[in-house]
């Protein structure tokens, strides 16, 4: 068993805005100063995309952990797994056969051993859903440089690799299986907020993403942020939603126009403003209001 590393290669569906290229430089700045960077901000906020494409801009092999409640401290610098057989076979004396059998468990080294060892970049993706008492093994890495290493490794520790870099993301605290991070980690890290893209890179992710044309972005995320900046959201929707609706209206030939575009708009943005038939009524009305406005501005 080894830990393969991912050779990071251009994603043809990236989109790069002065907005994008502003933060990619900003994290590239902190991580070749040596200092670790956590992308913080909620889900569909693109920050594994962004992850990746920051770490090809490092030019290293990518080690990728990905945070859930299974992790543990193994999950990092690895274990003993499997058995190694030894055969001794005696035919010092012709007429006796000696065969001696041991066995001896192997140990094997982790994502976060491989990483360090190598210099490779390590992604490790939604930290904060992994208990902050597994995320400790992380601290002398970021601050000494040092990985300890159990004691059936045969060595008390790694030395980190001078090419090592760490790039982390992680969600609110407010969501569901997500753990508040320790400040001792937090300390070691500079954190980037992603609360949003700006109006411009939602429009092209969402051209790019579902093959439709700027008329038809542009009014779908329009209608999207309208809705993100009405504060009655119980779910702030993000650019994922309006790839979501792009789509739908793509494949179906839908026209903005059309009744058939409310009910796409009412069914994907609907849960985000609440759950329950009150909360469907409710958000209903609202998105009426919001296509409403919207879509009487015809070109």
């Amino acid at each position: 068993m080894s830990v393969m590393a991912l050779l990071v290669k251009p994603s043809d569906g990236f989109v790069e805005t002065p907005f994008v290229r502003d933060l990619v430089e900003r994290a590239l700045s902190y991580l070749r100063a040596g200092f670790p960077i956590n992308l913080a901000g909620p889900t569909g906020s693109g920050k594994t995309t962004l992850a990746f494409h920051i770490a090809r801009q490092l030019g290293r092999p990518v080690v990728l952990i990905v945070g859930n409640e299974d992790v543990k401290p193994s999950s990092f610098v690895g274990g003993e797994f499997g058995y190694s057989r030894r055969y001794v076979v005696d035919r010092f004396i012709s007429s006796v056969l000696k065969v001696e059998e041991s066995l001896h468990k192997v140990w094997f080294d982790e994502r976060l051993v491989v990483a360090c060892r190598s210099g490779f970049t390590l992604i490790y993706d939604e930290f904060t859903r992994v208990k902050p008492e597994v995320n400790n093994i992380l601290l002398p890495v970021l601050e000494d440089r040092m990985l300890s290493l159990p004691s059936a490794v045969g060595e008390s520790y790694v030395k980190v690799h001078p090419m090592f870099r760490a790039i982390l993301t992680s969600n609110p605290e407010e969501y569901a299986g997500v753990y508040k991070a320790q400040d001792a980690l937090l300390d070691r890290v500079v954190t980037i907020s992603l609360k949003g893209f700006d109006e411009e890179t939602e429009i092209k992710i969402t051209m790019a993403r579902a093959h439709v044309p700027f008329h038809t972005a542009e009014k779908i995320v329009r209608i999207v942020r309208r809705l993100r900046e009405s504060g009655l959201c119980e779910y702030t929707p993000t650019v994922r939603s309006c790839i979501m609706m792009a789509k739908a209206i793509s494949q179906q030939g839908i026209t903005l126009h059309s009744q058939a575009f409310r009910k796409v708009c009412v069914d994907i943005l609907a849960p985000k403003i609440g759950r329950g038939k009150s909360g469907d009524i409710v958000a209903e009305v609202l998105l009426n209001e919001v296509l409403g406005e919207e879509l009487d501005e015809r070109d």
